[in-house]
Parts: structure tokens; C-alpha cells; sequence
């Protein structure tokens, strides 16, 4: 069984949220937070130890 990489994030996103209940500001923070770091100077060096 394929699961594309979306829908499983999905899916995590989706129970972490209803598990751990964290505030909706907290999440937009991360996302936005996540979005910038990942078109920064930042993201090779994120992803070289992330590999």
C-alpha cells in the first residue's frame, strides 16, 4: 500500500492536534515559522542533518 507523503502528514497533523490540543496560534506560529526557515539560507544546512 502507497501512501502519498501529504496525506500522511495529514493524518499526523490531523491526531496531534486533537490529541495534544495545542493553542491555534502555536500551530500558525510553526507553520508560518516552518514555511520561511525552508526559503531560507537555513534550509541545506536543516536538510543535510535531517538526512
Amino acid at each position: 500500500m502507497d501512501v502519498p507523503l501529504w496525506l500522511a502528514l495529514l493524518v499526523v497533523g490531523v491526531l496531534g492536534v486533537k490529541l495534544v490540543r495545542p493553542p491555534w496560534w502555536l500551530i500558525a506560529v510553526l507553520l508560518l515559522g516552518g514555511y520561511l526557515v525552508a526559503d531560507s539560507f537555513l534550509a541545506p544546512a536543516i536538510g543535510t542533518v535531517l538526512k
